[in-house]
């Protein structure tokens, strides 16, 4: 399979109860009308981006059978995240970890540092 721009991205793997986030340019507003002024970017620590990805969740070790017939693929089971691809996270910056793959900046970012999530449905 040949790996083009679109489908880069698919083959990180986000860990546990991480999540990836694109940084909005500071002066972007949601459609919605949330906006995070610059100001409020910089003093208060506080950044807004797109959940790009998400890890499975809070792993939850199942515990020790004794019956070997049971396949050994389902040992662990997570409790899900409340992110999900597309929302619009605030979170605190200094729990974020900066990086840069394929020339565009993202956050590795604990579901515990996400303050206030936007999601595009209805209610």
């Amino acid at each position: 399979m040949r790996l083009t721009s679109d489908n880069t991205i698919k083959k990180l793997i986000v860990i546990g109860d991480r999540v990836l986030i694109k940084p909005t340019t500071p002066n972007e507003k949601t459609e919605s009308g949330l906006y995070l002024p610059p100001g409020v970017q910089e003093k208060e620590k506080v950044q807004q981006g797109y959940v790009v990805k998400t890890g499975p969740g809070y792993a939850i070790p199942m515990p020790m059978e004794d019956e070997p017939w049971k396949s050994e693929e389902d040992q662990v089971k997570y409790v899900p995240l409340q992110a999900r691809e597309g929302d619009l996270a605030i979170f605190l910056l200094n729990a974020a970890t900066e990086i840069v793959y394929e020339n565009v900046k993202y956050f590795i970012v604990p579901q515990s540092a996400i303050l206030m999530l936007e999601r595009e449905e209805d209610l």
